[in-house]
Order: C-alpha cells, then sequence, then structure tokens
C-alpha cells in the first residue's frame, strides 16, 4: 500500500514531525518535509529518510505563508513526482497569562494552526486521487485544558476538529481520507520529558509517562498505511491518558 507513495510533512526537520518522516519512509514512502530556519536539522532528516532506500526532499516553506504552502505541494508533485500524503504538523506553541495574549500572537496562531492546515489541504486535494490521506496533528489541549496559560493555543488546535469533520465530508466522495491526531506531553526540544513542569505533566496522564515522538509517528502510519482506509472524519489521542 505505501510503496511507491508519496507524503509531505510540515515541520518535519525536528520532533514529531522528523519522527513522522521518518517512519513513512521506513514505510516505504519517499517524503518531502518544510522547514523554516533549521536547514541543517531538514537535511539530517532527508540524511534519515535516504538511509531507508526513500526519496526525500526539504523545502524551505513559513507555515504562516500562503504561497509557500502552495509552492511545497507543487515542489513535491515537481520533484517525486505525486502526493498521496500529507501530515499538516507545522505548529508553535503561543503560551502565557490570557491578559497578556496579543492580538500579534493571536493572528500568528491563527495562520500557523488552523489556516495553513486549510490552505495545505485545498492545495493537496487538487493533487490526490483515491487513496489520498490528509492527517493533521493537533493537541489533546484541544480536549482538555488541566492548567492556565493555554487558552489561544487550545483555541487554534480546536478549530482543527472542525476542518477535519469538514474535509472527510467534502472530500469522502473522492475516496480521500481526513483525521486528527492529538498529542499529549511528548518528549521534544520543546517539551523534554525532563524539563521544567514535566513532572507536573507526567502526573496529570493515566500511565505517568510523557509519549515519544515515535508514539505518534505510529499512529500517522497506522492512518496512512492501508490499516487507515476506512478512518476518516475523526480525531485519536495519544496522550498517555491524560484526556481519560
Amino acid at each position: 500500500m505505501t510503496r511507491g507513495r508519496v507524503a509531505l510533512v510540515t515541520g518535519g526537520s525536528r520532533g514529531i514531525g522528523a519522527a513522522i518522516a521518518r517512519r513513512l519512509a521506513e514505510d516505504g514512502m519517499d517524503v518531502a518535509i518544510t522547514y523554516e530556519r533549521a536547514a541543517d536539522r531538514a537535511a539530517a532528516t532527508v540524511k534519515d529518510i535516504e538511509a531507508t532506500g526513500a526519496r526525500g526532499l526539504a523545502i524551505p516553506a513559513q507555515a504562516a505563508d500562503a504561497a509557500a504552502l502552495h509552492g511545497a505541494v507543487d515542489r513535491t508533485v515537481a520533484e517525486l513526482g505525486r502526493l498521496d500524503v500529507l501530515v499538516n504538523n507545522a505548529g508553535i506553541a503561543p503560551y502565557g497569562p490570557l491578559d497578556e495574549v496579543t492580538l500579534e500572537e493571536i493572528d500568528r496562531t491563527l495562520a500557523v494552526h488552523p489556516r495553513a492546515c486549510l490552505v495545505l489541504a485545498q492545495a493537496a486535494a487538487r493533487r490526490m486521487g483515491a487513496g489520498g490521506r490528509i492527517i493533521t496533528i493537533g493537541s489533546s489541549l484541544a480536549e482538555r485544558v488541566p492548567y492556565p496559560g493555554w487558552t489561544l493555543y487550545a483555541m487554534s488546535k480546536s478549530a482543527l476538529i472542525g476542518l477535519t469533520k469538514g474535509l472527510a465530508r467534502d472530500l469522502g466522495p473522492r475516496g480521500i481520507t481526513a483525521n486528527l491526531v492529538h498529542p499529549g506531553s511528548t518528549d521534544t526540544e520543546m517539551n523534554p520529558a525532563d524539563g521544567p513542569g514535566a513532572d507536573e505533566e507526567r502526573a496529570y496522564t493515566a500511565l505517568n509517562r510523557y509519549c515519544t515522538p515515535q508514539d505518534i509517528a505510529a499512529t500517522v502510519a497506522h492512518l496512512a498505511g492501508e490499516g487507515g482506509r476506512t478512518i476518516t472524519g475523526t480525531a485519536i489521542t495519544v496522550d498517555a491518558g491524560t484526556t481519560a
């Protein structure tokens, strides 16, 4: 099912995005990734992709730049020949007291999260045939916000639920699925499992542990593969039981 297919993973130079890109390559897909600044990290991810025997491609593109997102889809198709799987992963994590949230932060967060995901879904769907997959990375904070400071982030991620359900209905007649994966606390550079506040986050989980980027990647791979062919319009939460 996956061999010979092509995926585009946004924000694929590090963390969850890099783990997803590597896993899809291990499953036989050629993989393009986007990145904003870390060209060296993006190059390292492409090297890992190519080590599996797959083709890899790194594309500079800012998530808030709609033209750059269209360009990433076009370049993926031009250089890798097709597009079968889109993984909307790129994101930011605005955090702070509600009274200090600025209009600029609101606009940027909405541009990077729901707007970018919709723009990419539109562009990718035009290139996909039956069997196409659109998978968006949300957050368990879209379902439960157990501590203060995350109102803006949670709002922007909860918008992806409606986006996913709408995409499933719009694209289902064409045989294209759309799903959402909600990670919980995940051990990355942005939120290390040994960082400040990690013990508090871990205490909210049922399993008393952080997830790994590979845990998230495994769920994405399932949705992108044969096992995900009849799963659409839904969210799968991978959060060690935080929302239980």
